[in-house]
């Protein structure tokens, strides 16, 4: 004691004290060692030696200064020695000392829950064989598999699967690990290809790595109603993963009934042409969808469809074909017309109306048809458009169209057809091209002096305008800054993708050729 005091009298020498620290330690009076160690700011040393002594007080008061692992690695297993486990836990997490943490929850704290989220935090190869061996030792395979092929056990989980019958569990377990091994994935495919099951034995080969004998078995399995979806999309993984031409090729005829003369739904065919990056033959069967789904009456999800294209081919610096884009407009604009009729813009609902009149064509059924040019010749009559509701009004007396006009719009019909306009009809308002500056009628999605496509504003549906130009932050499509601020101020949605969007985030973009360059080429 007197050696301290007199070695205190000097405390601000840290080399004088450490060194008496250094002497007291040798002659295991730890508690002093302990006491000028932490003086002199080593209180990784000062907590090694309160350790040894047992004095948990003094630890616990240096721990939260002490980085090292050791440290908690020492404080944890003592306090595990005592049973004071809980305390253990802490510090051993603390030094990341997870496998120790792990075998505590499982051996002393019975806390299966904790151990297995420390687990699949940690990704600890050892942690995880120490939980599966607790769940084997309780009765629960599957669980068991799982955390054996977390710890690379694949041997063993494959023949615990196996002597379960959850083989089919195991493979599922195993594709979603990035280190299974081809041969692991092969020897599923052999089990399930000697029980003729052609869904999982093409699905494992096709996991292994061999493609080949992946489509042989999927295409077998696809001609079964209850696997067939399945079957297709891991063909088409398969064909996408693979340089063989020859299978894609397979995989098409089998899409398009060649094989066995029952052809699949084009949407099939068209993530096919995705995963192969062939993209105008994509567009060419998205819209063949878009065209199913009309049929269906489902207009809304014909555009959704239409519209992810154009979206997915703009994502790979891709034109979308005419056709896409030409489908793409009439179905939005057939949609916008709700919602401007709703606002009172009877103006654009008409120009849209006139839009979709000029293709009705393209809207299958007769009843859609007559509905359409119905809300033709109602839209103009409100906006003023004389000239065009006399003109559809008059199609609409036509054979194949009167008798199934609605019987409460007869009378209108009728009267608007009898009274024609007799001074000629103004023209039609005009905005420039955003690209030539020429005027061009604002509906009219084609530029007559530069021959250029132009997109349409997806809160309007007229052709965007270069100096009041911004784009939907969620869809990226083209707006009229000024008309889509509107919208969004009312109705808070883009028209277009049906996100939720505050108009504050919209901004002026300056470069119209972003969207041209879409829209220019076929």
């Amino acid at each position: 004691m007197r050696g301290v005091t007199t070695a205190m009298k000097h405390s601000e020498d840290h080399n004088l004290i450490k060194d008496c620290a250094q002497l007291l330690e040798e002659e295991k009076q730890f508690n002093h060692a302990a006491a000028l160690y932490d003086h002199v700011g080593n209180t990784e040393k000062a907590a090694s030696l309160y350790i040894k002594l047992k004095s948990w007080l003094k630890v616990e008061a240096l721990l939260p200064k002490i980085n090292s692992p050791s440290i908690h690695i020492q404080y944890a297993r003592a306090k595990e020695a005592e049973g004071r486990y809980h305390d253990a836990l802490k510090s051993y997490l603390k030094a990341q000392d997870y496998e120790a943490a792990i075998r505590l929850n499982l051996d002393k704290l019975d806390d299966i829950d904790e151990a297995v989220n420390l687990v699949q935090e940690t990704k600890s190869v050892q942690g995880a064989k120490m939980v599966a061996n607790y769940f084997q030792n309780s009765d629960d395979p599957t669980s068991a598999i799982k955390f054996l092929v977390m710890s690379l056990c694949y041997d063993d989980a494959f023949n615990l699967a196996r002597k379960n019958g959850k083989l089919h569990l195991y493979g599922e377990i195993l594709i979603q690990t990035s280190q299974a091994r081809p041969e692991d994935f092969k020897s599923l495919a052999l089990h399930f290809e000697g029980e003729k099951n052609h869904l999982l034995a093409g699905k494992f080969y096709f996991h292994a790595g061999e493609h080949s004998k992946a489509m042989s078995h999927l295409l077998k399995a696809g001609g079964s109603e209850e696997d067939e979806n399945e079957a297709i999309t891991v063909a088409i993984d398969a064909a996408a993963a693979s340089d063989d031409e020859r299978l894609t090729r397979r995989l098409i005829e089998f899409l398009l009934g060649e094989t066995d003369g029952t052809p699949r739904e084009p949407r099939h065919l068209f993530r096919l042409y995705m995963a192969k990056k062939q993209f105008t033959e994509a567009a060419k069967t998205a819209v063949i969808i878009a065209g199913a789904e009309c049929r269906a009456g489902r207009y809304r999800e014909a555009r959704d469809v239409a519209r992810g294209m154009c979206a997915a081919l703009r994502l790979r610096g891709a034109a979308a074909p005419r056709d896409l884009r030409r489908a793409t407009a009439l179905l939005h604009s057939y949609i916008l017309v709700r919602t401007h009729v709703k606002r009172g813009r009877h103006d654009l609902a008409a120009r849209l109306l006139l839009r979709t009149a000029a293709e009705v064509s393209f809207f299958p059924t007769p009843q859609h048809q007559v509905s359409i040019l119905t809300s033709t010749v109602i839209e103009c009559s409100r906006a003023g458009l004389k000239h065009q509701a006399h003109h559809w009004a008059k199609v609409l007396m036509q054979p194949e169209y009167r008798s199934q006009i609605d019987p409460k719009y007869a009378k209108k019909i009728e009267s608007v057809v009898r009274h024609a306009p007799r001074a000629p009809p103004p023209p039609p308002p005009a905005g420039a091209c955003p690209l030539c500056g020429a005027a061009v009628p604002q509906a009219d999605l084609r530029c007559a002096h530069c021959e250029a496509d132009l997109p349409f504003c997806l809160a309007t549906g007229l052709h965007i305008v270069k100096d009041d130009l911004t784009a939907c932050p969620e869809c990226d499509f083209p707006a009229i800054l000024t008309e889509f601020t509107e919208i969004l101020k009312e109705e808070g949605k883009c028209p277009m993708c049906g996100e939720n969007v505050d108009y504050r985030r919209l901004v002026k973009i300056d470069d119209v050729t972003l969207y041209l360059d879409l829209n220019t080429s076929e």
